[in-house]
């Protein structure tokens, strides 16, 4: 045979078996993958941990995405977890709250071809996109129902850290408050620890000692703990970031929802569909559908009552309520 059409037929043999041997994509090849580190409470806080790691699940099952997480109780620095994310590849690293700011954007600066998304701040680098909520503007609504219905005029809001996110929790239910009722008392008071349910319990005692009726707390975990101790000692609260009414049924009138599982999912969804984050700083409040409240139980509000808060939030929805100057 000639030699060279036994060359040429080796070759042709080595490209029939090349092509039938080249790995095939996979579904798992075309998964994009998201990493997130969770906020300091860390899973089973049944606030703002759980809702981000809900958010992933849905994403999970709806958009084929892949995901893992970190929590601080394992990775000891914000920075180690989120470093870890980033050298697992993922195409997205999310830091849920505001106390994975720093860490989050050192590691940013580390890897500026890797994309961030952070929860509950804002970063200028040009690799981080935001996600922002109008906290004072569901904890208005819950604040006006409290003014409403005390009949101490003692309300209480228990704060996880004294910072200025926590601050619009607090300045929403106050101007709440005073808007149905300008003689109300309110009771604050910062745990400074979002994981400490008997820490909740010991200032839920002092606030109903004080004679507050109703108490609102914006504290993870801590939270929980003026939750419970409330319903022991028979008065009212309020649940925060998800319904949380499951929590105490004789206690919690309505929760404030901050929709982090929905906006995460979202966020996910565009990435997925488009290849990139449109928005560099979404700020989601009531008019977004960003935050709302709750069904309101345990007590009962007159025709009157209800209209009012529904005023109250359209006012918000519309502008003419501004809660923060």
């Amino acid at each position: 045979m000639n030699k060279g059409l036994i060359i040429l037929l080796l070759f042709i043999s080595l490209l029939i078996i090349t092509g039938c041997t080249e790995k095939e994509p996979t579904l798992e090849d075309q998964q994009l993958k998201i990493g997130i580190m969770l906020s300091n409470a860390g899973l089973g806080d049944q606030s703002f941990s759980d809702l981000g790691f809900a958010g992933l699940e849905k994403a999970r099952d709806e958009l084929n995405i892949s995901f893992e997480y970190k929590e601080i109780q394992e990775t000891e620095t914000y920075a180690k977890g989120i470093e870890q994310l980033v050298k697992s590849g993922n195409d997205l690293i999310i830091g849920l709250g505001f106390s994975v700011q720093e860490d989050l954007e050192m590691i940013a600066k580390k890897y500026p071809e890797t994309s961030f998304l952070l929860i509950d701040a804002q970063s200028d680098l040009p690799n981080v996109n935001n996600v922002t909520f109008k906290e004072e503007e569901a904890s208005f609504l819950l604040g006006a129902i409290a003014g409403m219905k005390t009949t101490s005029n003692v309300v209480g809001f228990v704060g996880g850290e004294d910072v200025p996110l926590i601050h619009k929790f607090e300045k929403g239910f106050t101007a709440g408050v005073k808007s149905e009722n300008p003689e109300a008392v309110v009771l604050s008071e910062y745990a400074n620890d979002f994981g400490n349910d008997k820490l909740g319990e010991g200032i839920a005692k002092e606030m109903i000692s004080a004679k507050a009726d109703y108490i609102y707390p914006a504290a993870g975990f801590t939270g929980v703990g003026v939750i419970k101790e409330s319903e022991r000692l028979g008065i009212y609260t309020f649940g925060v970031d998800s319904d949380q009414f499951y929590l105490a049924e004789n206690s919690i009138v309505s929760s404030m929802l901050k929709q982090v599982d929905i906006a995460i999912f979202n966020t996910i969804q565009e990435l997925v569909e488009d290849g990139k984050i449109s928005e560099k700083n979404q700020i989601l409040g009531i008019k977004e559908n960003g935050v709302s409240i709750a069904p309101i139980r345990v007590i009962e509000l007159s025709a009157a009552e209800k209209n009012r808060i529904a005023k109250l939030q359209e006012d918000i929805a519309n502008g003419s309520i501004t809660i923060l100057q």
